[in-house]
């Protein structure tokens, strides 16, 4: 009998890396296996920490269920790409169209098409450090080199824009902008975006945009779109959703809105319109939630200023965090996420993965490690600011107790 070939993985994932729902992520699974209840502050999923959908949205999505039972346009129903259309056009980029819309099942999904219909093998992308690690998983499955440039943590985790510069070869084909920030809660002035913008223009490469927490900002943030930035001379791939700012990550609808040169781009274009048309569609249901949601009453605003939910949570986060011995941390001016650092010359750290496993074992508390974001130190993680005051206390010093151990 001829011995059994084992089944492998394709060779394209063998540098392929998510370790927000990694071997951690397995490891917390094994232990509620055992009994034990993790606090799971790993993932910015607002649904298991009391933040519903606002009504409006879910009643909408509802009444159109009866006409969301087949496949719809492979590029999005057309009163979802209106919305997302106007919703640019009302900031200013009054250039954008209907058919510059792709409507996706989260800017996940997008992503992902974006670069399969982008990217050839070999090409080079700029990725922030730290980044969202979905942007490095998916330039290198689709054939790409992901080449990533430093925020400076010293400058409230702003890009080194030098540095940028600095990497930049005949191969590199876009750069990533990621703003707000996930995983360090930036959020990039004007003069910061309009210089990114401006190295793609110097050295023509296509700006891909995310922005999917562009609503969720604190104190006096402002966020700047790189659209604008962009103008009509440089291809910018704006992607965003519903996700956060209106806490339906589970309905999965994003969008990504192409501005730009489009002429130049043609060809691009007809490919991305092919993956989509192979996708079928987005989930049809969630997209009925789009137009409502962008045009309806936006409740995010309560949620984000003193005395609302993410606003404190955030603050104390970083309050508390800031509290700890040799634990330091940038205070977000956006999003959903502290990304503090761990003094190496009062915490020993080789391996940050395995002390965020550490971590969970003895403290039943998941986050998730710092170069699981592409950072090229292990000196930092990232946690989430969902959970209501009382438990972020809670896990903080549940965190605090088993640094104390480590110092």
């Amino acid at each position: 009998m001829a011995p059994v070939r084992p089944i492998r993985q394709s060779r394209k994932l063998h540098n392929v890396r998510y370790d927000v729902r990694g071997p951690i992520l397995a490891e917390a699974q094994r232990l509620e296996a055992e009994g034990h209840r993790i606090l799971k502050l790993n993932i910015g999923n607002p649904a298991p920490f009391g933040f519903e959908a606002p009504e409006a949205i879910v009643a909408d999505m509802v009444h159109h269920l009866p006409e969301a039972q087949g496949y719809s346009d492979s590029q999005g129903i057309y009163p979802a790409r209106t919305a997302v259309a106007q919703y640019y056009q009302q900031r200013g980029l009054r250039d954008v169209n209907v058919e510059d819309v792709f409507i996706g099942n989260g800017v996940s999904e997008l992503i992902s098409m974006v670069l399969q219909a982008f990217v050839d093998d070999g090409n080079e992308i700029l990725v922030p450090a730290p980044d969202y690690p979905l942007w490095t998983g998916a330039v290198t499955l689709s054939g790409g080199v992901p080449v990533h440039y430093l925020c400076d943590e010293d400058d409230d985790w702003n890009p080194d824009l030098a540095d940028i510069e600095s990497k930049i070869t005949e191969a590199t084909h876009a750069i990533v902008i990621i703003n707000p920030n996930n995983p360090t809660g930036a959020v990039y002035s004007r003069e910061v975006v309009a210089g990114l913008v401006d190295i793609a223009r110097r050295h023509q490469l296509v700006v891909l945009a995310d922005e999917i927490y562009e609503k969720i900002l604190f104190d006096d943030a402002v966020h700047h779109h790189a659209a604008a930035a962009a103008g009509s001379d440089v291809l910018c791939l704006t992607f965003s959703g519903l996700s956060k700012a209106y806490r339906v990550c589970g309905y999965r609808a994003g969008w990504v809105m192409i501005s730009g040169p489009r002429e130049l781009a043609s060809d691009f274009l007809e490919g991305l319109t092919l993956i989509a048309n192979m996708r079928m569609c987005a989930n049809v249901p969630a997209q009925h939630a789009i137009q409502t949601a962008l045009g309806g009453y936006q409740s995010i605003e309560e949620l984000i200023v003193p005395g609302g939910r993410f606003y404190e949570q955030s603050m104390l986060a970083d309050r508390l965090l800031n509290e700890i011995p040799g634990v330091s941390s940038v205070r977000p001016r956006g999003a959903l996420y502290c990304f503090p650092r761990l003094d190496p010359a009062v915490y020993d750290i080789d391996d940050d993965q395995q002390l965020v496993i550490d971590l969970l074992r003895s403290k039943k508390l998941l986050v998730t490690h710092g170069t699981g974001f592409n950072w090229p130190r292990p000196d930092h993680f990232r946690m989430v600011t969902l959970p209501d005051v009382a438990v972020l206390e809670e896990a903080i010093g549940r965190i605090a107790d088993f640094l104390a151990t480590r110092r």
